[in-house]
């Protein structure tokens, strides 16, 4: 029914959604300095700054970076969602760059792998990939929770995304996610630490994009789940947009028509 209502060119650099609808739209940044943030995700990241009506957006291949001028109380460290990660094709070129440019850059004992840090606390893990089909590409969202199992199931139940485990990368073993649309996934490791929500911290939420948002809120209803506001436009613009909170405090946005 979804796939049904789908536009052939509203999706842009997003994946197609999957049978419920529902794709990664955003990753929502409160910021102290927008530009100098657009600074950090363009020429250094690798994304293209778009407009979608009043909205101004970053874009990759699989999410948008959306930011905000703020005064965060905090980074994302400290909160559920700690950090997210990109995949390149010429890693070894991204270091270069960073290095030069005088970018903070965390590596241990994996040289595919490390953090990348941008203005504002924001910590971003990078993997080299030579295979992808674009020099960048969205990897994941790292969660942090006491219960692993029940948040994995909210995310799988909620936005139709499929359970499943991935391989750690820095120690040997597993960690358990659901996988998006496209092949990124968000992924949650166990904490004993208590975790603050998301909301108001550097990194104040994360976005799914949907096909139909009423469909969507109708959805929540019968599972008993419910927007914190009912959907709104968007001024200026084709979007919808509406919110809610998960069972451990992370803010999410949901939009219909996020896409320029």
């Amino acid at each position: 029914m979804f796939a049904a209502l789908t536009a052939a060119g509203s999706f842009a650099q997003l994946e197609a959604p999957n049978p419920a609808g529902v794709r990664l739209g955003h990753i929502h940044l409160a910021v102290k300095d927008v530009a100098e943030q657009e600074r950090f995700w363009v020429d250094m990241m690798g994304g293209t700054a778009v407009k979608n009506g009043p909205l101004s957006l970053i874009q990759f291949p699989g999410v948008y970076i959306m930011l905000r001028k703020a005064e965060p109380s905090a980074p994302p460290a400290g909160s559920i969602v700690d950090h997210f990660g990109f995949v390149f094709q010429d890693l070894p070129g991204m270091l270069a760059k960073w290095k030069a440019a005088g970018l903070k850059v965390d590596q241990t004992v994996n040289p595919n792998q490390g953090y990348v840090n941008a203005p504002d606390g924001v910590r971003v893990e990078f993997f080299g990939k030579p295979s992808i089909t674009a020099p960048v590409m969205m990897d994941h969202i790292h969660f942090y929770a006491k219960d692993v199992s029940g948040m994995q199931k909210f995310y799988a139940d909620v936005f139709g995304l499929a359970a499943g485990r991935r391989p750690r990368v820095t120690t040997p073993g597993w960690i358990d996610c659901v996988y998006l649309p496209g092949g990124s996934n968000l992924s949650f490791a166990p904490s004993d630490k208590v975790l603050a929500p998301t909301k108001g911290r550097s990194l104040d939420h994360i976005g799914f994009d949907v096909v139909d948002l009423d469909i969507f809120a109708a959805r929540l209803e019968k599972m008993g789940l419910h927007f914190d506001a009912p959907p709104r436009p968007i001024a200026g613009s084709k979007t919808r947009v509406a919110f809610l909170t998960d069972p451990w405090g992370t803010y999410i946005e949901v939009t219909e028509k996020l896409a320029p």
